[in-house]
């Protein structure tokens, strides 16, 4: 019993050294590179218990104005819902063209969009009025009308399809550029061979003003206006700069036929899951997003004018397109009719 009790105390005494001997963990000082600062942690209740991830579509690629505009909703709907949502952009036509994207949108398969409102209006035809050529001034008057009370019952209007309007992104004006002479007047259009989208509304366009519109593939433009199958064409400064259209048809007439603005698009579907704050928070996004693609795209365009004027290119700047517009009363008669009132409210937006 005693020789028991005798190993029983060494073991005591052995387990004691050890503990002893153990290096205690200490935590780092506050200034030390390991320690952790509270302040970098967010509150618990503030971490999303789920990241939901959003996609967006754009079909021009990284770099150019409305791409960025893009990657700018995206960033800031991360940033100020704390991480819940982060929205992945898609450029260069990697989720389709914007017609299928649209129905993707509409049906909940793509949650975001930015496209133009020409596919958008095979959705809601009542949208065709932003589009009419010389309805507005100047650019400034287009988006005192899309953001304004005419926009947001026309937007009213698309979400009976599903599709709701978040933000308006600028796209410029398209002009008419040919190969043969300096146009001054709508009568100077007469017998040119001009390549336009193939639309009823830009052939009618083109037919009001005394020319022959001819449908033909972007991409066979400029073999075209080199060969002489046709004279001319349409488009904004960036697109005829890029395309190197300038350098075949030298004469460029800013007469800024039509105006067609931009949309970030989603779905009623998509709106509803939010909470009321989440709403705000995706349709501040946009709205912010849209002034820097607008500033994006003003850069672009001088860009662009400069590079052609140095290209040699003869540009005709009209003091006022009311000539151009009085050719269109036809045009205006068959895509509104019975609309002719909010054309009239359209003209007069101040």
């Amino acid at each position: 019993m005693k020789r028991f009790t005798s190993l029983l105390l060494v073991l005591i005494l052995l387990l004691g050294v050890v503990v002893g001997c153990s290096p205690k963990e200490e935590a780092p000082p506050a200034d030390s590179p390991g320690a952790e600062d509270p302040t970098d942690e967010k509150p618990d209740d503030e971490k999303p218990d789920e990241v939901i991830v959003m996609r967006l579509a754009e079909v021009h690629p990284e770099g150019y104005p409305t791409y960025e505009g893009a990657m700018e909703f995206s960033r800031l709907v991360e940033e100020r819902t704390n991480g819940k949502y982060k929205i992945e952009v898609y450029g260069g036509s990697q989720l389709g063209d914007e017609k299928s994207v649209t129905e993707q949108i509409q049906f909940g398969a793509i949650e975001f969009g930015r496209l133009s409102l020409s596919p958008i209006t095979e959705f809601e035809k009542s949208l065709e009025v932003l589009m009419l050529p010389y309805i507005y001034r100047d650019k400034d008057h287009m988006f005192k009308v899309v953001e304004g009370e005419i926009g947001d019952e026309l937007l009213a209007k698309l979400e009976e399809n599903k599709l709701v309007g978040l933000a308006w992104y600028d796209a410029g004006a398209r002009s008419f550029y040919n190969s043969v002479r300096e146009i001054k007047t709508p009568d100077d259009m007469k017998g040119l061979k001009i390549r336009v989208q193939e639309t009823e509304l830009m052939m009618d366009l083109v037919e009001g003003l005394g020319a022959s519109p001819m449908a033909l593939a972007y991409a066979d433009v400029y073999s075209a206006l080199q060969t002489g199958v046709i004279d001319g064409a349409e488009n904004n400064f960036p697109s005829y700069y890029s395309t190197h259209h300038f350098e075949v048809a030298p004469y460029l007439t800013l007469d800024e036929h039509t105006r067609i603005p931009e949309l970030i698009l989603t779905s009623t579907m998509v709106m509803d899951s939010l909470t009321d704050e989440e709403k705000e928070i995706f349709r501040q996004a946009a709205k912010e997003s849209a002034e820097l693609e607008r500033r994006l795209w003003e850069e672009y365009e001088k860009e662009s004018e400069q590079a052609v004027i140095e290209g040699g290119v003869t540009i005709t700047r009209l003091e006022s397109n009311e000539e151009w517009q009085e050719k269109m009363s036809k045009i205006y008669d068959k895509y509104t009719g019975y609309e002719a009132e909010l054309i009239e409210r359209i003209r007069n937006t101040q």
